[in-house]
């Protein structure tokens, strides 16, 4: 049996890895929080499920298992300040000055996000240092007239036309 690669290894390789960029967001008893995450994919179409995987030290994970809801906000090119903000910035401050809206679950829905998926919770598995959420899709908003921000090797990208 071979042996698990090392941690250093590991993140080198995912740095590889080009995704788009969202920021996870959930309401409980009154508490909003939310942080960048870039462990975010589809699931099923019938039913609507997505995945979305948060550090389990962190509060966000915390307030999503105390709620049962969570929104998962796609960033816009233009927001790559946005989700510096949440992953770096101290989680009391993050939302100061951030335009947001409550969404039908009670979820923030950042303003200007390329999209915006509402979800229930409907499983948790806890793996390693993080819990897999996949959520029931409750509602979708999609901004037609702006691009994804990307991340790849440590740096935010655009989409760029082939040549």
């Amino acid at each position: 049996m071979s042996e698990l690669v090392d941690k250093e290894a590991f993140t080198q390789a995912m740095r590889r890895w080009a995704s788009g960029v969202t920021i996870l967001t959930s309401c409980a008893d009154g508490e909003i929080h939310g942080m960048t995450v870039s462990a975010f994919s589809s699931v099923s179409a019938d039913p609507p499920l997505v995945l979305v995987c948060a550090n389990q030290s962190s509060t966000t994970h915390g307030v999503i298992q105390a709620g049962g809801i969570f929104a998962v906000n796609i960033l816009a090119a233009d927001q790559d300040e946005l989700s510096t903000r949440f992953a770096f910035t101290d989680a009391a401050e993050r939302f100061e000055g951030v335009p947001w809206t409550q969404g039908s679950t009670g979820a923030p829905l950042l303003v200007g996000s390329l999209v915006q998926v509402e979800c229930r919770v409907r499983s948790a598995h806890l793996e390693g240092s993080h819990c897999i959420y996949i959520g029931e899709v409750l509602h979708t908003f999609v901004r037609a007239d702006a691009e994804p921000l990307l991340y790849f090797d440590g740096a935010y990208r655009r989409l760029a036309p082939k040549a």
